[in-house]
């Protein structure tokens, strides 16, 4: 099982900033597929931020432009820069992990780990 663990969620008021890190844990010569989604209260979780292989970035909508995707050369750690928060963006952040398509095409290892891996999440509160 690949294990997931996002950190540098907190209280912040609008306009504010933070920095999210999720890490997920390591097996050799698998790469990982990783994204942010979140659940605000009382709605359904929803996508946020992802990034492929070639570093390309995608992002909600809702987040363009003010939040950043990154990941380390490993491809098992991602942070997530978020920027003039607003209040909607209060919400729990998780981190969701997948072994790459490639990965576990080319090892068998790598096969039996691909499926979602989901962390708890780190509580984003963004106040007025």
């Amino acid at each position: 099982q690949v294990q997931v663990t996002e950190s540098g969620g907190g209280s912040v008021q609008a306009g504010g900033s933070l920095r999210l890190s999720c890490k997920a844990l390591r097996y050799p010569d698998c790469a990982y597929d990783m994204a942010w989604f979140r659940q605000p209260p009382l709605k359904e979780r929803e996508f946020v931020s992802d990034i492929d292989h070639r570093v390309n970035p995608n992002y909600a909508q809702s987040v363009q432009g003010r939040f950043t995707i990154s990941q380390n050369s490993y491809r098992d750690k991602i942070w997530l820069e978020m920027t003039n928060l607003e209040p909607e963006n209060t919400a729990m952040y998780i981190c969701k992990v997948k072994v790459s398509l490639a990965s576990a095409l080319t090892n068998t290892n790598c096969r039996r780990l691909a499926v979602d891996y989901w962390g708890n999440g780190t509580l984003v509160t963004v106040s007025s």
